[in-house]
């Protein structure tokens, strides 16, 4: 008699998908898939499906390999006279449709003369003061302050700075590392030294909070690609977890187990917008002005403070060796000055 087999000694065979079997995709689903393939952001996903259903949906759902650029014309044309949408909207549905003959379908829609390409005005940004600034953080608290201090003095997106994990945040060097940015670069920005120790007292909350969604088997970060697989421990990982978590767990299964994400976008405007209403601004202020607010950039800035961080790190290596962590601070607060210092003579942004 054979000795019974040892289940833990069974190797998991997992089947490859069998190309003759599967279904065939819908056109909608076909785009996706071409745009996951590319890497391109969630948000270009959803703005290319939206234009190309309304597009189909434009042309009484005739598909679009039925058509060209006589449709394109005349369906961007409505875009323009009809629903009167701006010349950045109208190229981005042109490049949805575009995307959609020539990388998905394989299609080459002819002559495309007659398309027209919106040319986009200049416009001139939304500035505000100091006074304006130090008026509306008055009216934040908790971790909003905590985000709109890190938009202010790092010149973070929204997005990079709701992205940010915890292994990102370096105290010691004083610096936020932001993955896979515009441009799906990794940026070094300067941590702002007014914002240090409120946001040490809520990585010490957010941590708790992570050990409770332990205790209830949910504690998990979703990881970026396939990093879940290569490191199965590392979605349950302190270091993993964003900053500023949800307060919400997402069950949306596209993401896999139970999970918590980060905060969305939209918490932050509305929250910035009521404080902007309270402080008696008539300006329209969204997060991103925060960005460049009361200083003048080029347009490589985020490049240009990389190079700086680089440098200072950098050149302090020996100072930092003998001296501590604390040796490399007058040179960031040089760098910091110096990126803070405006035309309009307005200087101490990080302090």
């Amino acid at each position: 008699m054979s000795p019974p087999a040892n289940p833990q000694q069974t190797p998991q065979v997992v089947p490859f998908p069998d190309a003759g079997s599967s279904p065939k995709l819908k056109l909608l689903d076909r785009v996706r898939h071409v745009i996951r393939a590319r890497h391109y952001s969630r948000r270009t996903e959803q703005a290319y499906v939206h234009w190309i259903r309304r597009y189909i949906v434009f042309h009484r759902k005739t598909h679009p390999s039925e058509m060209g650029a006589a449709e394109i014309s005349t369906f961007l044309t409505w875009l323009a006279v009809e629903r009167h949408i701006s010349a950045s909207t109208q190229n981005q549905a042109l490049s949805a449709l575009l995307f959609l003959y020539k990388d998905v379908l394989g299609i080459e829609v002819g002559r495309l003369d007659e398309v027209p390409r919106a040319r986009l005005p200049i416009r001139v940004p939304v500035v505000l003061s100091r006074d304006e600034v130090s008026s509306v953080l008055k009216q934040l608290t908790g971790k909003i302050w905590i985000i709109v201090v890190i938009l202010y003095g790092a010149g973070l997106r929204i997005q990079d700075c709701l992205g940010v994990r915890v292994k990102d945040i370096d105290f010691d060097r004083h610096q936020i590392v932001v993955r896979r940015g515009k441009g799906q670069k990794d940026v070094r920005t300067m941590l702002p030294v007014a914002v240090r120790d409120r946001l040490r007292v809520h990585l010490e909350e957010v941590q708790r909070q992570h050990e409770r969604d332990l205790a209830r088997g949910v504690g998990r970060a979703v990881l970026p690609f396939a990093l879940d697989r290569k490191y199965p421990n590392a979605s349950t990982d302190w270091a993993w977890q964003f900053v500023f978590p949800a307060a919400r767990i997402c069950r949306d299964p596209r993401w896999g187990p139970p999970s918590r994400f980060h905060l969305h976008e939209s918490v932050i405007q509305k929250e910035v917008a009521e404080a902007v209403r309270r402080a008696g601004l008539t300006k329209r202020v969204s997060p991103h002005v925060f960005r460049s607010v009361s200083t003048w950039y080029p347009p490589f800035k985020d490049r240009l403070i990389s190079t700086a961080i680089r440098l200072v790190h950098g050149s302090c290596v020996g100072v930092c060796g003998r001296r501590g962590r604390l040796g490399c601070e007058p040179a960031l607060g040089a760098v910091a000055d110096q990126r803070a210092r405006s035309p309009t003579g307005h200087t101490g942004r990080l302090a």
